[in-house]
């Protein structure tokens, strides 16, 4: 399901389900994080926690692309700088989190874990431990829990198979495109106009048939048109 952004009325965003969502975004800081984020929290009740890794919820944009500053009141920031800082902050994260929390946001949720200063044999256990817990706290209080990655390796790789719903992000000339199984950008609006895209219509009218159903008719001739 799609809807257009409360938070941004410019932006066609899909709706997240409950649970693990997956935000493949074009880079570390993309932008398309905030604005599925700052939708996710205007949708949902209670507070939002923000786990940031990489400095990512810059305080400049969240405050420019917030429809409001009661929105940004509901959010509770915290940064890690190290993945045993991250590791601690979401620990710290689940054991707050209730039936009456709106969403958990944590961008660039591998990359820590991806630092020099992390042996590989504790990096994968951390993250899996991480992933075990934000799942288990989601299904259990019903929340909304979005995380971003922007890397291809076998940390990536764990993320993926660990999440239940999954988009991809791309920047176009018109905004940002996003792709998941069940959605697809196919609307743009700016500037007070729609800038609509083929795969929209073909969801609005279906496929047209290469050849138009033409049975008993024949050739158009002088004849058959009432010609000598």
């Amino acid at each position: 399901m799609n809807h257009i952004s409360q938070a941004n009325p410019d932006a066609n965003l899909p709706d997240l389900e409950r649970g693990l969502t997956l935000l493949e975004t074009p880079d570390p800081r993309s932008t398309a994080l905030h604005q599925l984020a700052l939708d996710t929290v205007q949708q949902a009740d209670g507070v939002a926690y923000w786990v940031d890794a990489r400095n990512t919820s810059s305080s400049y944009t969240l405050h420019e692309m917030a429809p409001h500053r009661r929105l940004l009141r509901r959010i509770r920031l915290a940064r890690g700088f190290t993945a045993y800082q991250h590791f601690q902050i979401v620990r710290r994260v689940i054991k707050q989190a209730s039936a009456r929390t709106g969403c958990i946001i944590l961008p660039n949720l591998a990359s820590l874990y991806r630092d020099e200063d992390v042996p590989a044999h504790e990096a994968e256990p951390m993250l899996t431990a991480v992933l075990n817990a934000l799942a288990e706290v989601a299904a259990v209080y019903k929340i909304r829990v979005l995380v971003t990655d922007a890397a291809d390796d076998a940390l990536t790789e764990m993320v993926v198979e660990r999440v239940e719903t999954a988009y991809e992000c791309e920047r176009t000339p018109m905004g940002y495109r996003f792709v998941g199984d069940d959605y697809e950008t196919t609307v743009y609006l700016a500037d007070g106009y729609w800038q609509t895209t083929i795969p929209y219509w073909v969801d609005l009218l279906g496929v047209a048939e290469e050849q138009a159903d033409t049975a008993g008719i024949g050739p158009i001739t002088p004849a058959t048109m009432g010609g000598a």
